[in-house]
């Protein structure tokens, strides 16, 4: 059974750098990287990716973060922000899935409240733009069989219905909206509906400045994969909301990137989100696509079960300086999964998209310090995770994808996840000539 465990007893302080020895044979990284750790079945197998697959072949300092959901309670959530500000710091941060907590969550952690969103809290310091991709093995199929590229979602991570206020109004009343200028000029009053019963309501907002990130990052991106850019909203109904992401975006380009576009052969254009979801399906990818913060959480998944699997999918936060970036796995914590580990029972859990969490942000970090041999680290263990399950070798939701759940059968179509890593392991050794 596949059993890494990590006793609270062993915690280390938040921000305190993991001691590694015996740095011989393996790559130096003159920088820190942020290491966030998480909750269930996906902290289990980070463990293991850490202990196994990265640190005996990189020298890096990991600045610790345990956003377990335990210890952010303990600490009243303030773990993630000193996690958030430590990125702002080092520039490049690795994130576990962890837990968003739900009432029954509050009760099974006899939690002191309900904290928010880690993933949420971060965004809100960081900014910046999540950028989804997914992991193409060839011999898994596709749901949507044109995309033979990859499809990139650049989700707008600020504001919108994630910050919104929203409420219900149980009797007959005006709903109107009222902006109150700083300087004390005259506020300016919408009427937005005249309810003559029970009803519901929403207020919601974003800023110039977190538009202007997200175009930034979103710009900078395509210009790094060398492939057009679309962004989408629906502007011909919020006019003046949707409008403005249009308008920001359009000046941007126009102002900083075009040039670089055209030297690339590469192009941005602003679609209607109803086209712009026809257009991706008769596609065959290779594009980056702008979503508002809901549509971005909608394609996003779209896009992961097209491609094959949510557990091939990477998450990856750009900040709008392009030089802060935190990367994660786009998937939660397997919570079915770490309860058959509970009961001692064998899982076939997918740690690919964790694998990548750290490939992206070694990669990144390598890029900075312009360390190439860390760069081509990084780039190999994603060829060999890819290439493990071109072999044959996989965990159980992607042989479902080829066989079907039903008739999936262990050690014929899949294997267990300690099995899984430890192929990888024995791949990744191989490749580098251990």
């Amino acid at each position: 059974m596949f059993s890494v465990m990590i006793p609270s007893s062993s915690r280390k302080q938040d921000g305190a750098t993991v001691d590694v020895s015996d740095a011989t044979g393996r790559i130096k990284v003159d920088q820190p990287v942020v290491e966030m750790d998480g909750d269930e079945m996906t902290r289990i197998i980070w463990e293991f990716i850490k202990e196994k697959l990265i640190l005996p072949n990189v020298d890096v300092e990991l600045k610790y973060f345990d956003l377990g959901l335990p210890y952010r309670d303990q600490t009243n959530d303030q773990v993630t922000i000193d996690s958030a500000l430590a990125t702002q710091k080092y520039n490049v941060a690795v994130k576990c899935a962890t837990i968003t907590p739900d009432e029954a969550r509050v009760e099974e952690f006899k939690l002191k409240k309900m904290w928010k969103s880690p993933n949420g809290t971060i965004r809100n310091i960081l900014g910046g733009t999540v950028f989804r991709e997914p992991i193409l093995c060839k011999n898994i199929p596709r749901l949507v069989p044109g995309w033979t590229q990859p499809i990139t979602i650049g989700r707008h991570a600020f504001g919108d219905q994630y910050r919104a206020t929203d409420f219900v109004v149980n009797q007959p009343g005006t709903f109107k909206m009222v902006f109150s200028p700083a300087d004390g000029s005259k506020q300016k009053e919408w009427e937005v509906y005249d309810f003559s019963s029970g009803g519901c309501g929403m207020g919601m907002y974003n800023t110039d400045e977190s538009i202007s990130g997200f175009a930034h990052s979103c710009f900078q991106y395509a210009i790094q994969k060398k492939w057009p850019l679309y962004m989408s909203t629906k502007n011909t109904i919020l006019k003046a909301y949707d409008g403005r992401f249009k308008d920001i975006f359009q000046e941007i380009f126009e102002k900083n990137y075009k040039p670089e576009f055209d030297k690339l052969k590469i192009w941005y254009e602003h679609r209607l989100i109803d086209d712009m979801v026809a257009q991706s399906l008769k596609s065959s990818g290779g594009f980056v696509w702008a979503c508002k913060n809901y549509d971005g959480d909608v394609q996003s998944d779209i896009l992961a079960q097209g491609f094959g699997s949510l557990g091939l999918m990477t998450s990856v936060l750009v900040c709008p300086d392009g030089k802060t970036i935190e990367a994660e796995a786009a998937h939660g914590t397997v919570t079915r999964h770490y309860r058959e580990h509970q009961r001692g029972r064998p899982t076939s859990t997918n740690p690919i998209a964790s694998i990548f969490a750290w490939t992206r942000g070694l990669e990144h970090r390598g890029k900075l310090d312009g360390n190439t041999d860390l760069m081509k680290f990084s780039q190999t263990l994603e060829k060999v995770c890819v290439e493990t399950v071109e072999n044959g070798v996989m965990t159980k939701d992607l042989a479902g994808c080829i066989h079907g759940l039903d008739k999936c059968k262990l050690n014929e179509h899949y294997v267990n996840t300690s099995d899984f890593l430890d192929a990888i392991k024995t791949n990744l050794d191989k490749t580098l000539g251990k």
